[in-house]
C-alpha cells in the first residue's frame, strides 16, 4: 500500500526510525491480525483503542498513530514507529485522502436515502467489465468506515466506489471531501433520518453535501423523478434517471419476472436485472449512466449484471421451511423502501397467500406514527395478510384495522406469538416479506421459523 517513509509526510510528527518499511493494511480493532499493519486507536463513547496498543502490535503493527494527549506506554517496542496527532480520527481520514491522491483512481460516490448499497454493487459490477475496481463492503459507509475502505484498496485499483451514509447534516460533505469523487449518484430523497434533520427538504440539502468533494469536472447523477432535485437539471454536469420523459436515462417499461426485472430504456436498450421491483430498474438506470459516461459498452454493462454480486438481506428470496418462499429484505428499512418492497410482493406471480411481516421503522423520532401508518396506503389483495412486530409498527395493524379493508391484521408483542401465527402460511404456495429496520434483527426472526415445528 504504502510506507512508513510516505506516512511521515502526511503526518510529519513522529517518534521511531523512518525506513522503508511497507505497510500492508490499515486497522482500528487491535483484536486482528495486522502483519505490516498501522493501527489507528479510535476514542468510542465506551472504549478507547489507546488501551490495547500492546495487543496491536502483538498481532504485527508496525506503525501507530497515537492522540498527543495520551501518555505513550513504555511497553511500546523501539522499532514501532508512533506518529503523534491531535486526533486520531482526523488523521485516519487525512491519511486516506492522502492515499486516494496517491493512488489516483476514477472515484464514483454515493449516496441517498434509499438504494445505497444495490446502486453501489451495480456500479461497481459494471466498472469491473473494464477497471480493476475496488468498492464498500457491508456497511463501511460512515466517518470511520469510508476511509477504511479507501485505506484497504490496492495501489494498482482504477476506479473506487463508495458509498456514504450519514445521519446528521454536515456528514456527507465530510465523507466528500476526504473521497473526492469524480462520479457522484443521490440515488433518491426519502425519509430516513429526518428525525435529526426535521424535513425532506433537509434531508435533500444535505444528500447534495456530496458536491463539496466533487471534481470540478465532475458529474452528478440524480433521480431525475423527485421534485426536491429538480432545480439541479439544468446543470450541465447533471445527468438525471427516471421514469418521466426528459430525463437523460428514461425508463419506459418494467417487466417482473420470478427472479428478475426486465426494463427498457427510451433509447431502445432492454436490461436485465437479477433484482425484482421497479425502483431497482431506477438503480440500474443510475450505474447504466456511469458506465455509459466511462464509455462502457450496453453488452458489458448485461454482462455486469448477469454477475452481479448482491448485498445480503435486501430483497433476498430464499426458500423456507415446507416450500415457502421467504423475502428478507431486513438489513434495513424507511417508508418509501418498504412501501416499494410491498408492491414488489404484490407484483410476483404463482402464490394463492401473500403475508406481510413488518417491523419498526427506526429514526423517524415525531414523524414516526404517520410515516408508519402512511404504509397501509400500498397495502391491499393480493396482500393476504398483515403481521406487525415492535413499538412503532403497531400503527401499521392499527392503520389497517381502521380501514377496514378485510386483510386480517394483526399486532405480535413476542417473537413466539408471531412464530406461532406464520405457521399455518409455511406451504409452497405462500410467500412471506420481512421487513424492518436493522435494529428488529429480523434475520433471527427467519431463521427461528425455519426451525420451528
Amino acid at each position: 500500500m504504502f510506507t512508513v517513509k510516505w506516512l511521515s509526510q502526511v503526518l510529519p510528527d513522529y517518534k521511531g526510525n523512518i525506513i522503508n518499511q511497507s505497510i500492508q493494511g490499515v486497522y482500528t480493532d487491535s483484536r486482528e491480525t495486522m502483519t505490516n499493519g498501522l493501527f489507528v486507536p479510535i476514542i468510542g463513547e465506551r472504549f478507547d483503542g489507546h488501551e490495547f496498543v500492546d495487543q496491536a502490535i502483538a498481532n504485527g503493527a508496525v506503525a501507530v498513530i497515537w492522540g498527543k494527549e495520551k501518555k505513550l506506554p513504555e511497553t511500546i517496542p523501539e522499532h514501532i514507529t508512533v506518529f503523534k496527532v491531535d486526533n486520531t480520527l482526523t488523521a485516519l481520514q487525512t491519511v486516506a485522502s492522502e492515499y486516494r491522491k496517491l493512488v489516483g483512481p476514477i472515484v464514483i460516490g454515493i449516496t441517498g436515502s434509499n438504494g445505497k448499497t444495490t446502486t453501489k454493487d451495480m456500479v461497481a459490477a459494471i466498472l469491473k467489465t473494464t477497471y480493476k475496481t475496488h468498492c464498500t463492503v457491508g456497511n463501511f459507509n460512515n466517518h470511520i468506515g469510508l476511509p477504511l475502505t479507501i485505506l484497504s484498496m490496492p495501489k494498482d485499483t482504477e476506479a473506487l466506489v463508495v458509498e456514504m451514509g450519514m445521519s446528521h447534516s454536515g456528514e456527507i460533505q465530510l465523507l466528500s471531501t476526504i473521497a473526492k469523487p469524480d462520479y457522484a449518484i443521490i440515488t433518491n430523497i426519502g425519509e430516513s433520518h429526518i428525525e435529526f434533520l426535521g424535513s425532506r427538504e433537509n434531508i435533500a440539502k444535505a444528500k447534495l453535501e456530496i458536491l463539496a468533494g466533487l471534481s470540478k469536472t465532475g458529474t452528478l447523477v440524480i433521480d431525475g423523478d423527485e421534485p426536491l432535485l429538480s432545480h439541479l437539471h439544468h446543470h450541465d454536469y447533471v445527468k438525471t434517471c427516471g421514469f418521466t420523459a426528459g430525463n437523460d436515462t428514461q425508463i419506459t417499461s418494467t417487466v417482473l419476472k420470478q427472479e428478475q426485472t426486465v426494463f427498457q430504456i427510451l433509447d431502445g436498450t432492454t436490461y436485465t436485472i437479477p433484482f425484482l421491483g421497479s425502483h431497482h430498474a431506477k438503480n440500474a438506470a443510475l450505474a447504466i449512466t456511469i458506465g455509459k459516461c466511462l464509455h462502457i459498452p450496453t453488452e458489458k454493462i448485461q454482462t455486469a449484471f448477469d454477475s452481479i454480486m448482491k448485498t445480503g438481506m435486501r430483497f433476498e428470496k430464499r426458500i423456507g421451511k415446507n416450500g415457502v418462499t421467504i423475502i428478507n429484505d431486513a438489513y434495513n428499512a424507511s417508508a418509501t423502501s418498504m412501501k416499494a418492497a410491498i408492491q414488489v410482493v404484490k407484483q410476483m406471480e404463482g402464490f394463492s397467500e401473500r403475508v406481510l411481516v413488518l417491523g419498526d421503522i427506526l429514526e423517524l423520532g415525531a414523524y414516526s406514527e404517520a410515516m408508519h401508518r402512511s404504509i397501509v396506503e400500498v397495502i391491499d389483495k393480493p396482500i393476504t395478510k398483515v403481521c406487525t412486530f415492535g413499538k412503532a409498527a403497531k400503527y401499521i395493524t392499527e392503520a389497517m384495522n381502521e380501514q377496514n379493508n378485510q386483510i386480517p391484521a394483526e399486532h405480535y408483542s413476542t417473537k413466539q406469538a408471531l412464530l406461532k401465527a406464520l405457521q399455518p402460511h409455511l406451504h409452497e404456495k405462500a410467500i412471506i416479506l420481512f421487513k424492518a429496520s436493522r435494529g428488529l434483527k429480523f434475520e433471527v426472526l427467519i431463521t427461528e421459523l425455519n426451525q420451528s415445528i
